[in-house]
């Protein structure tokens, strides 16, 4: 009997609430949505590109470690709540220990070696994410302006003359990604606007077409802001810098519409800055650029703003 003369445990009510929590816990995981195929993603979309399968390792590996720590924490946190409860050693005041060495050398060095093998892990792949070792079977220049996108095509196309390595609405590239470009490339473009949609479907922003089975280099460069160029689906998104010129390769091996957007807050309309990338075969990519240029979008809109000269100078420095 309580000391108020009720017979009700004073335990009751906390077992009670436990069991209540778990019971929510229970719903929110399986009213997520996802099923037993897109679980081990952990939120991750399916992968479309070749080099994606390595970021998603990368994401499922640091949840695992994160899951690890989580169990460990937790385990010692229920470990001190149970064995050393007041209740159980009838100790006012247990003995005080001030100094241990052993845990104070275990919760310095584990740390340690957690965060250097995130690093090491996070470095390979991100080197081998970014390496642009191998020449692309395609490149497109990637051009993000408040609020929407233009795709400069680098490709010798029937009907379109000029030369991409001298053209002057591509000089804030930087020589040293010419050297890849096609020769006699005079090229196609496409650029859209926020009320710009796809014809297929529906979705808003204009659609950047890719083949399948190629590499595909994106060149990215703005013409004001920063901007961040994310296709979804690819895993990966890259920033879009005035001055400062990046690139990454990527090559598709699923045909499809897939959504993509600008992940960087660039201004009042950031959340219309959207668009489509459609993957098709190498021929209908082919007939694409063809059909862009009898439509007379031959040649390149403007990249954007010109590399300043402190960074011409780190790269050739770096070179």
């Amino acid at each position: 009997m309580s000391p108020n003369g009720s017979d009700r445990s004073p335990r009751r009510p906390m077992r009670r609430k436990l069991l209540q929590a778990m019971t929510a816990g229970l719903v929110l995981a399986t009213a997520t949505g996802c099923t037993y195929k897109d679980f081990p993603r952990l939120g991750m979309p399916t992968p479309v590109t070749e080099e994606a399968p390595r970021i998603l390792s990368l994401w499922q590996g640091s949840w695992a470690a994160a899951l690890a720590t989580g169990v460990l924490v937790w385990g010692l946190i229920l470990w001190a709540t149970i064995f050393h409860r007041r209740s159980r050693t009838k100790v006012e005041v247990p003995p005080q220990t001030r100094y241990n060495m052993p845990i104070e050398a275990l919760y310095t060095v584990v740390p340690l070696i957690i965060v250097s093998v995130l690093f090491y892990f996070t470095a390979r792949d991100e080197s081998k994410l970014l390496s642009l070792d191998k020449k692309p079977d395609v490149t497109v220049n990637v051009v993000g302006f408040q609020w929407s996108w233009g795709f400069n095509y680098i490709e010798s196309v029937p009907g379109s003359t000029g030369d991409a390595k001298t053209d002057k609405n591509l000089d804030a590239i930087p020589d040293r990604f010419k050297t890849d470009f096609p020769a006699n490339a005079g090229g196609v473009y496409d650029v859209g606007t926020p009320a710009t949609r796809n014809p297929q479907n529906g979705n808003p922003g204009p659609t950047l077409w890719l083949p399948k089975g190629k590499t595909v280099r994106f060149v990215l460069t703005s013409r004001d802001v920063i901007h961040s160029f994310w296709v979804v689906p690819f895993l990966m998104k890259q920033d879009v810098i005035p001055g400062h010129t990046n690139s990454f390769q990527v090559t598709p091996n699923r045909e499809g519409t897939f959504r993509g957007k600008c992940a960087e807050l660039c201004g009042v309309d950031h959340s219309r800055m959207l668009f489509n990338v459609k993957v098709v075969s190498p021929d209908r990519y082919a007939q694409h650029l063809k059909d862009l240029a009898k439509k007379g979008q031959t040649g390149y809109v403007p990249a954007g703003i010109a590399q300043t000269s402190h960074e011409k100078n780190r790269e050739t420095n770096n070179l």
